[in-house]
């Protein structure tokens, strides 16, 4: 069965806190065999905690596959970009380089390329996946657009990546603040390579503000 059309698939960095509860969830997938196709990468560990889940986006026209000379990765007719086929896989890692979101991992004990498959053994049957079930945060969520414009008024759904002159377009959704005052509405695309040199926020800014609220606690106990 298809995952149904009305179900997403929805990222939001910013709500990650890091407990990789969705790490642990994914290993108990019956199609990974124990092994988790989820990762925690730091945005910035000098500077940072924050933390932010990477999936598969599941592309529209997946790299990954386009540079499989085996032919050994597939995506289904409802856009799910599935882990190597095993006969076919001959273990070249092209996929593992290609690939603009890093996600595809090449299992040296199997000689296979595996990657999230969005739990494609629950959500083809209208299950959530099992990381976004357990993500206590809903840094991880699977439900329609109309529930997440509820859930999330200041947040919008953006499934577009530009990577210089490249646009990648996926079945999965990166939540992004609306921006307000723009004429043309929220933002519709993500430019990453743009975003690769934003200047790092530090903690500086933290301390400021723990600092006077220690000075007026000073003063009040005075």
């Amino acid at each position: 069965m298809p995952v149904p059309d009305t179900y997403q698939f929805f990222i939001d960095p910013a709500r990650c806190i890091g407990c990789q509860a969705c790490i642990q969830a994914c290993t108990e997938c019956d199609t990974h065999k124990g092994q988790s196709m989820i990762q925690l990468d730091y945005v910035d560990r000098s500077h940072s905690t924050q933390t932010a889940p990477v999936v598969c986006m599941h592309c529209d026209s997946p790299t990954c596959a386009e540079v499989c000379p085996a032919d050994a990765i597939k995506r289904t007719e409802d856009g799910v970009v599935q882990t190597a086929r095993k006969p076919r896989c001959i273990a070249c890692n092209n996929c593992v380089l290609a690939c603009p979101f890093g996600v595809p991992k090449m299992a040296t004990g199997t000689s296979l390329m595996m990657k999230c498959d969005m739990c494609y053994d629950r959500t083809s049957v209208g299950l959530k996946p099992y990381c976004a079930s357990v993500c206590p945060s809903q840094a991880l969520a699977f439900g329609t657009r109309e529930q997440m414009s509820r859930l999330r008024p200041q947040a919008a759904p953006i499934n577009a990546f530009q990577f210089g002159r490249q646009v990648i377009r996926t079945k999965v959704n990166m939540m992004v603040p609306r921006e307000h005052g723009r004429p043309e509405g929220p933002a519709q695309i993500v430019d990453v390579t743009a975003a690769m040199h934003a200047p790092t926020i530090s903690h500086d800014i933290l301390d400021d503000v723990f600092a006077d609220i220690a000075g007026t606690d000073d003063g009040a106990d005075q």
